[in-house]
């Protein structure tokens, strides 16, 4: 073995610590938030309301920049192709790991290129249907599916969106075959079903809740394996079909090869940012629930969900070009 001199140790010992003392020093400069969607959307909402948050307890600012297009590809590979230092993070949907089944090409690796950090929201559908539809429960649904296939109408926000794929996914486990009319976004097709164009859909629950009200829709079961606070009296769909479950995040990510001691940081300022009521309240008022999981946790989430939407785009040959 080499004797180092006492320079060289002097010089070691100082650079075993860098990243760990980094880390607990993080951030010691504003921080860019690119959030991959335009700005009033979920995303958006979920991003603004925890980068608020980070910086009040962090005492560095962390900057909205929203850059939409293509389904939140354009966001991403800004990302993707930033320094691995912990100040330019990614906010996304579940639309990520979707996006290379529904597109013919991504710029990026969707799993490699991004180092999980948290998810920061939940968002949950819910089955509606029109009321001139007689149907009040998921096995008077199905029922309804099976006996008429090919006859029953469902909304979506476009080919392989959230809506669609939640539905796909329980005509695939009750062997029902109903016609998907896409629409160019949720906004449209809450208006196509709440008219009767249609006669079912898998809403997110905020952008159901005025038809709701209005008597315009009738809600059946919600998309969560269990019930959600904002409505007890409504079943999950999991109490007649067992084993579904289909649930969005909205999550955030930094590029690959992020010092893991930054990531554990950044986890634990989103943890602490989600803990408060204030923020936590914020999120359930806009219907996202607040969700947190270790960088790890989140790291499968993504490849569970990766391969779910996989399987359906597959079965259902929905393409997004």
């Amino acid at each position: 073995m080499i004797p180092l001199s006492r320079a060289a140790l002097a010089a070691l010992v100082l650079a075993l610590p860098a990243v760990p003392v980094l880390a607990q020093n993080f951030p010691v400069k504003p921080v860019r938030v690119i959030i991959a969607w335009p700005p009033g959307g979920a995303n958006d909402i979920a991003g603004r309301i925890v980068a608020q948050k980070l910086s009040e307890n962090t005492g560095q600012q962390f900057i909205v920049d929203n850059r939409g297009g293509a389904s939140g590809i354009v966001g991403s590979d800004v990302v993707a192709k930033s320094p691995p230092d912990g100040y330019t993070l990614l906010v996304h949907s579940a639309a990520h790991v979707s996006n290379p089944h529904l597109f013919s090409k991504v710029p990026y690796d969707t799993l490699k290129d991004f180092a999980p950090v948290s998810p920061l929201g939940r968002q949950v559908g819910m089955l509606v249907v029109h009321p001139s539809l007689p149907v009040r429960t998921v096995k008077e649904f199905i029922d309804l599916g099976r006996k008429r296939p090919g006859e029953l109408t469902y909304a979506s926000s476009g080919s392989g969106s959230f809506v669609h794929m939640a539905m796909a996914q329980l005509n695939m486990m009750t062997n029902t075959k109903m016609v998907h009319v896409p629409y160019k976004g949720g906004g449209p097709a809450a208006v196509a079903i709440s008219s009767g164009e249609v006669q079912a859909m898998t809403a997110t629950v905020g952008s159901v809740i005025p038809h709701i009200a209005s008597k315009r829709l009738r809600p059946v079961a919600v998309t969560s394996e269990e019930r959600i606070a904002q409505f007890k009296d409504i079943p999950a769909i999991a109490e007649t079909v067992k084993g579904y479950e289909f649930t969005a995040w909205v999550g955030m990510m930094a590029p690959a090869n992020t010092p893991k001691a930054i990531v554990d940081r950044l986890n634990a300022e989103v943890q602490k940012a989600l803990r408060d009521k204030s923020t936590a309240d914020k999120l359930i008022s806009q219907t996202l629930d607040p969700m947190f999981m270790t960088p790890e946790q989140f790291g499968a989430r993504m490849k569970s969900d990766y391969d779910k939407y996989a399987r359906l785009v597959k079965e259902t040959g929905a393409r997004a070009d």
